[in-house]
């Protein structure tokens, strides 16, 4: 049987080296983006993978978007919740709209591509879902309280709604990723990411296809008692 995928933010960074991963191992992959329509065009016509546009953080494109996947493409059987956005600055200078659009989107989307899938998973008895957390989720990170607070958010999500699957054989896991050579890390100004480089025990960022490998693993046959858990690949940046 092959499997059906999505992986939210999917057409570039680590989604699109978890597209690939993905389709590597068979799988039908679907990648779901949100803005730009140019990158997701030139990415389907360099992999091949089909790019559904909606933004996770809204509940009924969420809904109808999930519906329109299962309809033209399958039932889907393997979600990965990667798509995440920034909004830096300290508390102090923070907007309550920076603030809410990136617990919306980043812990929020999870609730909805959940909410959209969970279900039918349930009810074939087979499902994988791995949610994409971060370092800065389990360690913080200055003028990070939103994106902290929202990938910390996901890893307690992951941790109760595992406990839902498990009896239905859908298992749902975390991947916590240091910081990896995506154009979101690329904006961090040089001086602050050489910082964060020097503190990286390895001496380096990671790569999409490190991260990608591990989530593989989550989605595969072999993963099939690990549930609830959280897999930190970050260079031994934080360990605990």
């Amino acid at each position: 049987m092959t499997r059906v995928a999505i992986v939210t933010g999917g057409t570039r960074g680590i989604g699109k080296g978890i597209c690939l991963a993905l389709k590597g191992k068979g799988m039908t992959v679907i990648a779901n983006y949100a803005r730009d329509d140019t990158a997701a065009a030139a990415f389907t016509e360099e992999t091949g993978i089909p790019a559904y546009k909606w933004n996770v953080g809204d509940h009924e494109a969420t809904i109808e978007g999930c519906a329109r996947v299962a309809a033209e493409v399958g039932l889907i059987d393997v979600l990965v919740n990667n798509a995440g956005i920034t909004r830096d600055g300290t508390l102090h200078k923070m907007s309550f709209e920076d603030w809410n659009e990136v617990i919306r989107v980043n812990l929020g989307g999870c609730f909805n591509m959940a909410k959209a899938t969970f279900p039918g998973m349930r009810e074939r008895g087979w499902g994988r879902i791995v949610n994409i957390g971060s370092v800065n989720g389990q360690a913080g990170q200055y003028g990070q309280v939103n994106y902290a607070a929202a990938k910390s958010g996901i890893h307690g999500f992951t941790k109760a709604l595992a406990q839902e699957g498990a009896k239905f054989g859908v298992t749902v896991n975390a991947i916590a990723p240091g910081y990896v050579d995506t154009d979101m890390v690329a904006a961090v100004p040089k001086p602050v990411l050489d910082k964060i480089i020097h503190g990286i025990p390895v001496g380096r960022l990671g790569h999409a296809d490190e991260i990608a490998r591990g989530v593989a693993f989550f989605c595969s046959e072999n993963a099939i008692f690990v549930t609830g858990s959280t897999l930190s690949i970050n260079g031994g940046q934080h360990m605990y």
